[in-house]
């Protein structure tokens, strides 16, 4: 008996290693992006199979491209590793569980590739019984996401890649539940998650991982650009982001009521723009882990912006 329950919780911390890989606290809540993508273009829920697909094509999807960046990264990530990277995270979302196990050694690279190509299998799938153009999508997702990584020692402006990956899952749910949306709310809601993802995500993340960069000559916004200028593009980017979700609400289908944007634009700048004015004026690293950690949170409160509306 003894030894079943030690493989049972043996079994239950390497399944938690592989969710680690992928992030699975933070995909949880970027799946709340395409579904906020969803419901605010069509305006009620969609059939509960189309639901239920849907969820588990997001799982899917998000859990394959954030194992795939570290699949990429491996060697990156393991120079960080020895240079005392990841040691200092326990207020960092992304910490929640490990930060790359893999390269920490508790998984193996090749058990990093078949987590990732199974889950990618599945995403595919699902996104072509929701609609084929999805695949295409997904695929485009990957194949940016490898970019960014391979871009890490090149170029500052691999966020802008970042930016775009970022979006293609609430693009990919608004062609499940339409196959012909709106242009125009489409690119409304690539802006609106495009600059989300490079000022309160992904600068902040760079941010983070800082001093570790400087050592490895990476090629991020806060290293090669300085943190003055890069506390000057995250606030810039946190306020065009916010522009575009006032504006959004005016291009789904269903007449959202002027108060209900009113109410996303204050919720929006209390996750955003309170804690990117603070690491303008602080220019900590504490302070970037902080807006990184808030700004988390800004899909899942949009999709509660709007389910209530919808139930409501």
């Amino acid at each position: 008996m003894e030894i079943s329950l030690h493989n049972h919780f043996s079994a239950l911390a390497r399944l938690k290693l592989f969710f680690a890989l992928s992030r699975t606290p933070h995909g949880l809540l970027d799946m709340c992006t395409p579904a906020f993508g969803a419901l605010l273009w069509l305006g009620h829920f969609p059939p509960l199979k189309i639901v239920i697909l849907g969820i588990i094509t997001a799982f899917a999807g998000y859990t394959a491209v954030y194992a795939l960046n570290d699949v990429i990264d491996y060697r990156t990530d393991r120079q960080k590793a020895a240079v005392g990277g990841f040691s200092s995270t326990e207020s960092y979302l992304d910490g929640i569980l490990v930060r790359h196990p893999m390269a920490q050694g508790l998984l193996s690279l090749w058990q990093g590739i078949l987590w990732t190509l199974g889950w990618a299998l599945m995403a595919l799938i699902g996104a072509y019984l929701l609609n084929p153009v999805c695949v295409l999508i997904f695929l485009a997702g990957c194949a940016l996401e490898t970019v960014y990584c391979l871009l890490w020692r090149i170029s500052p402006f691999r966020t802008v890649v970042s930016g775009a990956v970022k979006t293609s899952g609430a693009v990919a749910a608004v062609f499940a539940v339409d196959p012909q949306p709106s242009g125009w709310y489409l690119l409304i809601l690539f802006l609106l998650l495009f600059f989300w993802e490079i000022g309160a995500q992904n600068i902040p993340a760079d941010w983070t991982d800082i001093e570790e960069d400087r050592r490895l000559a990476a090629q991020t916004i806060p290293v090669r650009l300085g943190l003055r200028r890069a506390s000057i593009i995250v606030v810039g980017t946190v306020v065009l982001s916010l522009a575009m979700n006032t504006a959004i609400f005016f291009f789904s289908i269903q007449g959202y009521p002027t108060v209900l944007a009113l109410i996303s634009l204050a919720v929006s700048c209390y996750l955003l723009l309170l804690p990117a004015v603070s690491l303008y004026q602080s220019r900590q690293r504490i302070e970037a882990t902080a807006l990184f950690n808030r700004a988390s949170y800004y899909p899942a409160a949009l999709l509660a912006i709007v389910c209530i509306q919808l139930i409501i």
